[in-house]
């Protein structure tokens, strides 16, 4: 008899629930009948709700309870189907994840990011060597009841058999760049190529005397600011009276100089963990595979680099190395520690375990006015397509992570530069982000340096130089691409696509984007993917095998729509009676506003509970406020993000996830 569990990263209900202190929140669904275990789905919050990093809570457990039961009713399944949920307490049928032995000093969001790469393949768990790398910016307490000595968790894996070892993160470096310069760590990554402006900066020494281990002794927090106010530094005045050309501003220009020398040094952090685990472990790399997950594993470079100068075998990374991921990699602790994987032969080696395309009849008879034909698939007429424009493609589940890769894309031609700027003026984005190549697997190696398989878009890579010149929309200005390989198994579809525009212009190459606007998430169904389309003038959505032209010029008597299309917010709707109560409660034990930022902010006070009084929480935070200029701001934005007075009817913000970020340059710039 088949038996199910959910294994949910949401942020627990209940009192804690105002700190909101998960963001990219995810359920995944598990079955096991007999010694066979499969992953059945993944449902991406940001998906469902259409906010971008979602981050709201459902602040009780009937909340929590009730958007459970819609989630398995697409599956046909009750909460009564469900033997165990693991990874948020306060949900029905909670238990705990069990800690393996060996790795009762780390927190368990950093061993679940562990377990997404190194158990995602059982068979080669079993029978394989892997080095692991957890390498996160911050651990999550929600599941916690002491500190943590360490904070990330690394393993070195010989044939089953898993030793755990601390190792560094290179994410708080990213964190402390993102604080001084107001961007996300992706934008701060694409910033790093997208300028030739360079500084004489000494990374190796600037690392050699710190570490970045993190934990209840030491935290990286200092450090990695310091670390990074001196590149700043170094750049202003090195930069200060360089010719600089004008396709990007001063302060781009000086942001794209220190972000190439602090991808250096995350670089050095990324290699001494890696050194320091062969060795520790008595391997060969050659002899290994290598996974990376956390938020720092999305760093293309950095992936690129360590297979590169060590020579693994392969990489083993999963597409959503991030928090989206956290849901597979607390289920796979969950059933690792119930002994349910020991005679499994799971392998979760496709990226498609999304929400299925459920919605596509009836979006079509809604779209209908702005609708000319839709066909069936034809080579011939795919290749006039993505040769004349751009168009967008939706296929069967979508894919995991916050990356496109083919089931929620939008494609074009990498012979034109104007693709990619059309892609981005799509998007509103700016000029200079990239635009990712996807390539035949079959032909990567004639394109690209390297011939490793891609799939998840993880690694950047150079163009060959020999044909920089016939793929200019896809190429960095460093001469790399962050590149996905297509398999005619893992993608028949998309494949054919690739296939059909090779016969035809020689170039296996295609331009990938992810499907949305700007502070949209991405799409998940198909009136999400038409309203796009027909809002920024896309001609032709190719929809599961069909080709479905739509009109480009305004239909009479049908307002066309301006907004990305709402999404199923009836899940947090009408919550701030709920929410006001929680606050107020803080409020009424003797928290300060200001003690309750400072406590979502510490994990290590969460964690201690019995001594994180008010009075000892509201000091701290006191002090705080004395000798951080940023304090104030950043529990302004705490305040109106999650206490009385917000609404949950606008998901296009991303305060929550991020926290408004007050530049902390010299003299305020």
């Amino acid at each position: 008899m088949a038996e199910h569990f959910l294994s949910a990263y949401l942020t627990p209900p209940g009192p804690g629930a105002v700190f909101s202190v998960r963001h990219d929140q995810n359920v995944a669904l598990w079955r096991r009948e007999g010694a066979d275990v499969e992953l059945v789905r993944v449902w991406e919050l940001e998906r469902v709700s259409g906010q971008k990093h979602h981050f709201w809570p459902l602040y009780t457990e009937g909340r929590s309870e009730a958007f459970l039961s819609a989630l398995l009713a697409e599956e046909g399944l009750t909460l009564d189907d469900v033997t165990a949920t693991w990874g948020t307490p306060g949900l029905p049928k909670a238990q705990p994840v069990p800690k393996p032995v060996g790795a009762e000093d780390f927190p368990l969001h950093s061993l679940a990011h562990l377990f997404s790469g190194v158990l995602r393949d059982v068979p080669l768990f079993r029978e394989g060597q892997i080095v692991g790398l957890a390498i996160d910016a911050l651990p999550d307490y929600a599941q916690e009841s002491r500190p943590n000595p360490y904070w990330y968790a690394g393993c070195v894996v010989k044939q089953g058999r898993i030793t755990f070892e601390p190792v560094e993160s290179p994410g708080p470096l990213y964190t402390a760049a993102e604080t001084v310069f107001g961007l996300e760590p992706g934008s701060l990554m694409a910033l790093a190529s997208a300028s030739t402006a360079a500084i004489e900066f000494d990374a190796e020494a600037a690392i050699a005397d710190v570490t970045f281990f993190g934990g209840s002794a030491t935290q990286p927090w200092k450090a990695a600011h310091d670390l990074v106010r001196s590149v700043v530094d170094a750049a202003e005045e090195q930069l200060a009276d360089a010719e600089l050309d004008d396709s990007l501003s001063r302060e781009d220009h000086l942001r794209s100089a220190v972000m190439k020398v602090i991808q250096r040094c995350c670089e050095g952090v990324a290699v001494r963990n890696v050194e320091r685990l062969l060795e520790v472990g008595g391997l060969r790399a050659e002899d290994t595979h290598l996974a990376t997950t956390g938020g720092y594993a999305l760093n293309c470079p950095t992936n690129t680099l360590l297979m590169d100068r060590f020579g693994f075998r392969g990489l083993v990374t999963p597409p959503c190395a991030n928090d989206s991921g956290q849901g597979i990699g607390l289920g796979l602790l969950g059933l690792y520690g119930a002994g349910a994987l020991d005679g499994s032969d799971l392998r979760i080696v496709s990226p498609y375990y999304g929400r299925d395309v459920l919605d596509t009849e009836e979006a079509l008879a809604e779209f209908a006015p702005w609708i000319v034909s839709v066909t069936d698939f034809e080579d011939e007429r795919f290749v006039a397509d993505v040769s004349d424009g751009v168009i967008a493609w939706v296929d069967g589940r979508a894919e995991l992570g916050p990356r496109a890769l083919g089931h929620r894309s939008l494609l074009g031609d990498p012979r034109s530069q104007k693709v990619k700027d059309l892609l981005n003026e799509y998007k509103r984005r700016q000029w200079w982000r990239p635009v990712a190549p996807m390539v035949m697997a079959e032909h990567a190696g004639e394109w690209f340096a390297s011939d490793r398989e891609s799939p998840y878009m993880l690694e950047a890579v150079q163009v060959r130089p020999e044909v920089r010149e016939l793929v200019p929309a896809i190429v960095h200005l460093d001469g790399s691409a962050r590149h996905q390989t297509v398999t005619a198994e893992s993608n028949p579809a998309l494949h054919r696509a690739l296939d059909a525009f090779r016969a035809a212009t020689g170039v296996p190459i295609l331009c990938n984007t992810s499907l949305n606007d700007k502070a949209e998430a991405v799409v998940d169904q198909v009136a999400q993917a038409l309203n796009f389309c027909v809002r920024k003038g896309v001609r032709v959505l190719y929809l599961c095998g069909r080709r479905v032209e739509l009109r480009t010029e305004p239909v009479p008597a049908v307002a066309a729509p301006t907004e990305p299309r709402p999404r199923a917010l009836e899940y947090f709707a009408g919550q701030e009676a709920d929410r006001d109560a929680l606050w107020q409660g803080w409020l009424d034990a003797g928290y300060t506003v200001e003690g309750m930022y400072h406590l979502s902010r510490s994990h290590q006070l969460r964690a201690e509970q019995e001594l994180s009084t008010p009075e000892r929480v509201n000091l701290l935070a006191a002090y705080r406020a004395k000798v951080d200029p940023s304090f104030s701001g950043l529990v302004n934005n705490f305040r109106r993000t999650h206490g009385p007075g917000g609404s949950f009817v606008d998901p296009s913000t991303l305060t929550g996830a991020f926290g408004v970020i007050n530049p902390l340059r010299r003299n305020g710039k």
